[in-house]
């Protein structure tokens, strides 16, 4: 099991943090009481799976006295549930400017009357579990992207060489575009196996269908194309952080030329060792 326990200044990115890890696999809550955080720990050692990487964040939303905190990471201790603790920090100057960009009100400042005291005080208050933490970042410089860069250099397994998700998805304009991709691309100019009588029945994961689509050398051409520029686009999007990418592929009905182009590219992403998913949305539409 993995637990992470998340604390630091507010307005310094702890819930961007959150919101990272959670795209890396780890179920987030955040602000648990102190005395769930154990019934968390067995949920996760039972062994179901479902709780195996967990983030859990807390700051002085949960109150300024902390001992629940360390009452609760004794207990983890005497479980033998190994656990982190991830500081995020910034300078006082980056977090006003970040509130007065964003106009949130800081959690201190109505009792302490100014940002700078509440910062202030706030750090004085985080001292004892920052003294604790095993890992401190300061997001002052850093961009959504550095940090999730540093997050993935802390806490990524060995074995997530390729975190991304890649989902290829053909379907048909006439039935509507595909909301939810990131990339479209259009196939209506490749050769139609529709106006083929013997071929109309037919879809493009027939072989049939799939020589027809590429009986051109403009159709082979833009395939190999397609299939090189979306290997040039996967790890620049690996790279950006993104867990997930869905591409979509269409035709005018979404049975022929965007299936087999869609299945010809999926191949391609499986080959180049990503997770991929081969959907056809409109296969089975008129």
């Amino acid at each position: 099991m993995e637990f992470v326990i998340i604390s630091g200044l507010s307005g310094a990115g702890k819930s961007r943090a959150a919101s990272i890890m959670e795209d890396m696999g780890f179920f987030c809550v955040d602000n648990l009481p102190a005395p769930l955080i154990g019934k968390f720990a067995e949920l996760g050692m039972a062994g179901t799976g479902e709780y195996d990487r967990v983030v859990l964040v807390t700051d002085i939303r949960s109150g300024t006295n902390f001992d629940g905190l360390f009452h609760a990471l004794e207990d983890l201790e005497a479980m033998k549930c190994p656990y982190r603790i991830l500081f995020i920090e910034a300078s006082d100057e980056v977090i006003i400017r970040r509130y007065k960009e964003t106009r949130r009100s800081h959690p201190l400042l109505e009792e302490y009357g100014s940002l700078k005291d509440a910062i202030t005080k706030e750090r004085t208050m985080l001292a004892p579990i920052r003294e604790r933490a095993e890992h401190i970042i300061d997001t002052s410089r850093l961009s959504t992207r550095g940090l999730r860069g540093e997050l993935r250099r802390i806490f990524s397994r060995d074995s997530e060489e390729h975190p991304m998700e890649v989902c290829v998805t053909s379907f048909g304009f006439k039935h509507g575009i595909l909301l939810e991709a990131d990339l479209v691309f259009d196939v209506r100019f490749l050769p139609n196996p529709y106006y083929v009588p013997e071929l109309r029945s037919l879809t493009g994961l027939d072989q049939n269908v799939q020589d027809y689509v590429y009986s051109t050398p403009q159709s082979i051409e833009f395939k190999n194309r397609l299939i090189e520029f979306v290997r040039y686009l996967l790890p620049s999007y690996v790279e950006e952080g993104k867990s997930s990418l869905v591409i979509g592929i269409g035709c005018t009905g979404g049975h022929h030329r965007s299936v087999a182009l869609t299945h010809a590219l999926t191949q391609a992403i499986q080959a180049a060792g990503y997770p991929v998913q081969e959907n056809h949305r409109d296969l089975g539409k008129n």
